[in-house]
């Protein structure tokens, strides 16, 4: 189960790095549009539209890594009166939860995205990019945020 852990917690680790990635793509895309219009009076005609599209990929590709490191809010006025075994079992319901919650979030974005593909929606933007393409990130994300929360539960099952 360590192992599993182990595994799952490296590949947040990878997927967090690739957010990261997408995060400075879409800072250089801002920039190079800025240096367009400034220098050259002209446009990338995508900035707006692949900044959107960016930004939500970096979103919903680095919430697993940020909950693995305990980076999400967490209210804990209850819980830091109560003792160590009480708030373990806290945390195995309320990991238990949260899988159930994002399977959920997995599962509809999956078909919002399969919907987006089945029907061949477009952007409505200059660039007409399949949608299917961009929202794919959603289910994957979610998917990602799963195994986080499956690791989440293995160490707090394991007393880490």
């Amino acid at each position: 189960m360590q192992l599993l852990s182990h595994i799952i917690d490296r590949l947040c680790k990878v997927i967090a790095y690739l957010s990261g990635l997408l995060l400075i793509s879409l800072v250089l895309l801002i920039l190079c549009e800025i240096f367009l219009r400034a220098i050259f009076n002209t446009s990338t005609m995508i900035a707006d539209e692949y900044s959107g599209y960016l930004y939500l990929a970096s979103i919903f590709l680095g919430i697993s890594y940020t909950f693995l490191k305990d980076g999400h809010i967490r209210i804990n006025i209850l819980t830091s009166k109560l003792s160590n075994k009480t708030n373990r079992y806290i945390d195995i319901y309320a990991g238990v939860v949260t899988l159930l919650v994002f399977a959920f979030i997995a599962y509809r974005t999956a078909l919002f995205a399969y919907d987006s593909y089945s029907l061949d929606m477009l952007s409505e933007a200059v660039s007409e990019t399949p949608l299917y393409l961009t929202q794919i990130v959603m289910p994957l994300g979610a998917i990602f945020f799963i195994l986080a929360a499956v690791s989440f539960i293995i160490k707090r099952v394991k007393n880490d």
